[in-house]
């Protein structure tokens, strides 16, 4: 299978149109406001597909669909949102089990009737689909099994997510389309060979991701004495303005670095404060007894940054038999928004879509938690990927001597 930049784009828009039809639906219905703030397709192992919604609390719907394109979707809102809701349709009814499922499960079903037939319209066919499952838990518990005959690792998945406004309240669009037909579709939809990326390639770059993640932490781990894991690993795309609505409005504390060579672009090391602060004072050989950043944390954030930075660079390199430089490491101090949206506005002078790469590492010791983020140029990224052998996938390790 072969998608190029253009179906990726036309499959995005087609998701987040559908999104804010369900999203349309459920505002007339309840008289809330709500938009729909990013869509983004994601290539994601499947043993990581439900990890955002890993210990969490949530209520929702399943549908299956089945005709020129066929698979799950599922409609998640977390438990207090869905209460909110329901109050909304029937005052008192979030109290009463039975009538709060049934609305769930009513509205669940306007909405992603909705969301299947934009898909239906432009595919110039029906979909149908079944009858609405009540799911609720953890995230493994809202995500629909794999079919036992699919014996791939990695799947796309199209999630949406929806911002209220004035309202605490979040809920999620999951899409799971069965890989033979979304290829059979993206094939009709793929104009140009040439700028065609082969998928096999696609899960090869993201398992070298998931590799340079499993290397930073390493490198996290040699400096600190601390054991680190790395977690999820994703490759999204998405259009270049919602890059920044990928980091959200927290803020964080962490480096940014430009690579250059092939591919070039971004990267950055993010942590949020609390995190900022732990990891830092874990490098410094006194214990200082303050609970916010100072200068020595800073200079302990950005010597990690810079070793993080290297791990995961280099495991690229190893693999694309190419040199990957970066320039020093810049600290950051903000709100992730307004630390990405720079970078999103350079990189979208060249290109109207972006792939994103988005890994997780955490651990049990301390309170600690870092996410990074690459934003690599696409063209040169398609180029990275034309030359990748997929053969040399597992040669990901860093030259330790060459990092230090």
């Amino acid at each position: 299978m072969k998608i190029d930049v253009q179906s990726l784009g036309t499959f995005n828009r087609l998701a987040h149109e559908g999104a804010e039809q369900a999203t349309q639906s459920l505002c007339q219905m309840t008289g809330l406001d709500a938009v729909v703030d990013v869509t983004k397709i994601t290539l994601v192992n499947r043993a990581d597909v439900g990890e955002q919604l890993a210990n969490g609390d949530y209520v929702g719907v399943q549908f299956a669909f089945d005709g020129e394109l066929a698979g799950d979707t599922v409609l998640v809102f977390d438990r207090a949102g869905s209460e909110t809701i329901v109050e909304s349709l029937v005052p008192g009814g979030s109290g009463d089990d039975a009538m709060a499922r049934s609305s769930v499960e009513e509205i669940g079903n306007i909405m992603m009737s909705g969301f299947i037939d934009g898909w239906a319209d432009f595919l110039e066919t029906t979909i149908e689909h079944s009858t609405p499952n009540y799911v609720e838990g953890d995230g493994a518990a809202m995500l629909p099994d794999p079919p036992s005959d699919d014996e791939r690792d990695h799947v796309f998945v199209f999630k949406s997510e929806i911002e209220w406004v004035g309202e605490s309240v979040s809920f999620y669009i999951y899409m799971f389309p069965e890989y033979d037909p979304l290829a059979d579709v993206m094939s009709r939809t793929t104009d140009t060979e040439d700028d065609a990326i082969p998928v096999d390639k696609l899960e090869v770059f993201n398992e070298m991701t998931k590799d340079g993640t499993a290397q930073a932490a390493a490198n996290v781990e040699m400096m600190t004495g601390i054991e680190t894991e790395a977690e999820v690993t994703r490759l999204s795309f998405a259009p270049i303005e919602d890059v920044p609505k990928q980091v959200g409005t927290d803020t964080y504390v962490g480096t940014v670095v430009e690579f250059t060579g092939v591919p070039s672009g971004f990267l950055l090391v993010l942590f949020d404060e609390a995190s900022a602060v732990h990891i830092a004072e874990a490098m410094m050989p006194v214990e200082m007894d303050v609970d916010e950043l100072t200068d020595q944390h800073e200079a302990a954030i950005e010597e990690l940054g810079n070793i993080m930075t290297s791990g995961f660079v280099d495991g690229w390199a190893n693999v694309l038999q190419t040199s990957v430089e970066h320039t020093p490491p810049r600290l950051v101090h903000d709100m992730g928004r307004a630390i990405v949206d720079p970078l999103a506005a350079q990189v979208g002078q060249h290109q109207e879509h972006a792939f994103i790469i988005d890994s997780e590492m955490r651990t049990d010791d301390i309170e600690f938690g870092a996410e990074i983020h690459a934003l690599p140029n696409e063209k040169e990224l398609r180029q990275a990927l034309d030359e990748l052998l997929v053969e040399r996938a597992d040669e990901t390790e860093a030259d330790v001597e060459k990092i230090f």
